[in-house]
């Protein structure tokens, strides 16, 4: 992938061809399904954007400008769609206690002082949202894992201060322990 495009977050792909009139299959990766409206577009490399001409938020379908068949909108099957960092902040609206995921990437985890890795990424398995950890090296020479996940929720969680990059946690030494 390029370098610009490794800036962006991939926040959709494109499923198959739904419709006789070029309808496809968006699914989403965002929490933000307000941002997929007539006439957004999103960029799928580094010289083409596309833009919505219709959504069905009920059905999860979406038509793109230029696309109106579906000999036409199956060239664009498993597509990805992005966005910026900057243009998310605009356009995402987050409630207290809210982040945005590439906020929380980065951050250090601590327990009691300690501080047990950086968090890799966060990952959604069902409703619940974990924290991918990668170990702080000093552990790992102790004989601990490499990596290992907790939930990003209470009572795991105590505080979070973007800010400062660090995450306040508890019971996550049992956790690691445990990998």
């Amino acid at each position: 992938m390029s370098k610009q495009l490794s800036k962006l977050l991939h926040i959709a792909t494109i499923g198959k061809v739904v419709g006789l009139k070029g309808e496809m299959k968006l699914h989403i990766k965002s929490d933000f399904p307000e941002q997929f409206k007539k006439g957004a577009s999103f960029p799928i490399n580094e010289n083409e954007s596309l833009t919505i001409s219709e959504v069905n938020h009920e059905r999860g379908l979406v038509k793109f400008v230029g696309y109106a068949s579906p000999e036409d909108a199956k060239k664009l099957t498993n597509k990805k769609l992005y966005t910026t960092i900057e243009r998310t902040r605009k356009e995402c609206r987050l409630d207290d206690g809210e982040y945005f995921w590439f906020d929380i990437e980065g951050c250090s985890v601590i327990e009691d002082g300690k501080v047990l890795g950086v968090v890799d990424e966060v990952d959604r398995i069902s409703v619940t949202n974990y924290l991918s950890i990668k170990t702080d090296e000093a552990l790992v020479k102790e004989g601990f894992a490499k990596s290992f996940l907790i939930p990003f929720s209470k009572p795991f969680t105590i505080s979070t201060d973007i800010k400062e990059k660090i995450i306040t946690v508890s019971g996550a030494m049992d956790i690691l322990e445990a990998s």
